[in-house]
């Protein structure tokens, strides 16, 4: 399969005029072409072209960090011109520069919250449970066993509900 495809390249190319540049490679051995707009052999305008081609052609799949972001930006046109080597590396120590203060931060943070939060914690309170948040005297005090009782003072028919309604009107 890999030679059928050079020679279908070999004879597209020679058919479609397309004229690659080679603009950069990058250190992972990606190389970076650049395909000014032209027209081909029916007359049609073919836009311009910026194509990667990969170091590494038995992966297929895309993987993030393949192809540096300076390279990337380029080939999604957010960049007009092609990043230099000495960018890509100073942007690279910037990265690292980055992570190292990161994990310093995370460090400080994770001492200093250790410290505190032995300070933060409230001492542990002792609870006492009476009875559960569902029994009517939760909150007060226990029933007491002798009864009590409004039976001497109780009279029928003295107590109506309050509906917003009379029955007498």
């Amino acid at each position: 399969m890999g030679w059928s495809r050079g020679v279908f390249r070999a004879l597209w190319s020679a058919l479609s005029k397309e004229v690659r540049e080679h603009v950069g490679t990058d250190q992972f051995g990606n190389k970076y072409y650049y395909v000014p707009q032209y027209k081909n052999w029916r007359g049609q305008t073919i836009r311009e072209k910026r194509i990667v081609e990969a170091a590494n052609t038995k992966v297929v799949d895309y993987e993030v960090g393949t192809i540096p972001t300076e390279w990337e930006a380029w080939i999604r046109r957010t960049r007009k011109t092609p990043p230099t080597m000495e960018e890509i590396l100073k942007n690279e120590r910037y990265k690292e520069e980055m992570k190292i203060k990161n994990q310093d931060f995370y460090e400080q943070e994770r001492l200093a919250s250790e410290a505190t939060s032995e300070e933060l914690l409230a001492p542990p309170v002792q609870t006492q449970i009476k009875g559960h948040a569902s029994a009517p005297f939760f909150g007060k005090e226990e029933p007491s066993v002798a009864p009590t009782s409004t039976g001497k003072t109780f009279q029928p028919g003295s107590w109506m509900p309050h509906d917003g309604k009379s029955r007498h009107q």
